[in-house]
């Protein structure tokens, strides 16, 4: 893996003397559903702030609790926290951002997915994935037609674009007519002080209902995306006595359709729905899994598969989109419409030991290729560059 565009486009430092550079970042995602841009956020910011006391940073979110909670960084002395009361997504973007980066008198505002459209001040954007682009059917149709045109504006006159894998970098080039070299992969790591082999947390897993050692897991949020139809019909063809299954993941639209096929399908009592898992139960529940699968039919990235690899679980994964980028051969790679193809890699995982030792083994390897601060000196060296310092 390489990182691309690093030392991004240089300008003149912002106007007046020696004033230092003000960045703004965009973290409303911190207030929202847990999922892969709130982590990204979380881990990647505490660790740019913290590398980069050349700048200062004004952050705008709704809860700044989250982020003290999180990590001492966001307290720093070149920090400035500023409350983005919630609102609706065109109300941010048209009026809030605007105001607050006059306001604050930003040099950068560095966003999530989608720039304001017209902003005082220039901005970086970090596009996570266009997925609504080529995979639509899983995307309404107002957020498609919305997304289409905010996120290809945005990235043609940000100043700065990132993106978390070469597989979303190579799709935004082609699809936006951009540059490679316009684009700068930060690729999401994975926080080892949290997510480590071992079986820590098991007796949160037992007051949680759950074996540890004797249940597979899945983790993301319940949405047709995310595949897990396909999933329970795979469970469905596993022989007697099936193993127990762990769905973690909070519900979203189109939840109703796995609920429902669970019913269907006779699962209830070896499939789980857990659709509220505290940040202190989660990496113990992944560590005390038998194995962790992942069937998504795409991802701009798929940070739970780091994350189980991470905590020494045997993956099983969708041999598609970032998702074989991010693996390598530390998974077991099956395409997700194949529901013979998933339920043999179940199996297989459940009665080879050597299959699952030799995964687990390859899982530690590979996680130590992603690391948060290795994105983080990235970013600090694109932030540097685009200033001329």
């Amino acid at each position: 893996m390489s990182d691309h565009g690093a030392t991004g486009t240089k300008r003149n430092p912002p106007e007046g003397a020696l004033r230092r550079p003000r960045i703004g970042l965009d973290l409303h995602v911190v207030d929202g559903i847990y999922q892969g841009s709130r982590t990204h956020c979380l881990e990647l910011f505490s660790r740019v702030i913290e590398i980069t006391p050349e700048c200062d940073f004004v952050l705008f979110l709704d809860q700044p609790s989250t982020l003290l909670q999180f990590s001492a960084s966001f307290s720093r002395a070149n920090v400035r926290i500023v409350r983005l009361p919630h609102a609706p997504a065109i109300w941010r973007l048209l009026r809030q951002l605007p105001q607050l980066a006059r306001k604050e008198r930003l040099d950068l505002l560095h966003t999530q997915y989608i720039a304001p459209p017209s902003s005082p001040c220039p901005t970086a954007v970090t596009v996570h994935d266009i997925l609504f682009e080529s995979h639509p059917q899983y995307f309404g149709k107002l957020f498609r037609a919305r997304s289409r045109l905010l996120v290809r504006h945005s990235v043609h006159r940000s100043a700065e674009v990132f993106t978390v894998s070469d597989f979303s970098r190579n799709q935004i080039a082609a699809t936006y007519a951009v540059s490679l070299d316009r684009i700068h992969t930060i690729f999401n790591g994975v926080d080892q002080t949290r997510f480590f082999p071992g079986q820590q947390g098991s007796e949160m897993v037992r007051a949680a209902g759950l074996e540890p050692g004797n249940y597979f897991l899945t983790v993301g949020r319940l949405e047709p995306r995310k595949n897990h139809a396909g999933l329970l019909r795979a469970w469905a063809t596993l022989p007697a006595p099936r193993p127990r299954l762990i769905i973690a993941g909070e519900r979203h639209f189109g939840y109703d359709e796995a609920l429902l096929l669970r019913e269907k399908l006779g699962l209830t009592e070896e499939v789980t729905l857990l659709d509220r898992v505290s940040d202190e139960l989660l990496p113990g529940i992944f560590r005390n899994a038998k194995a962790f699968v992942y069937c998504s039919w795409g991802e701009g990235f798929g940070m739970p598969v780091l994350e189980a690899m991470a905590s020494g679980v045997p993956v099983i994964s969708s041999a598609n989109t970032a998702l074989r980028e991010v693996c390598g051969e530390a998974g077991l790679l099956v395409d997700p419409a194949d529901i013979g193809a998933i339920r043999d890699a179940i199996t297989a995982v459940d009665f080879q030991s050597d299959l699952r030792d030799r995964l687990i083994r390859r899982g530690l390897e590979r996680i130590q290729s992603y690391t948060w601060m290795r994105a983080a000196e990235t970013v600090r060296q694109v932030y540097l560059g685009y200033f001329g310092t």
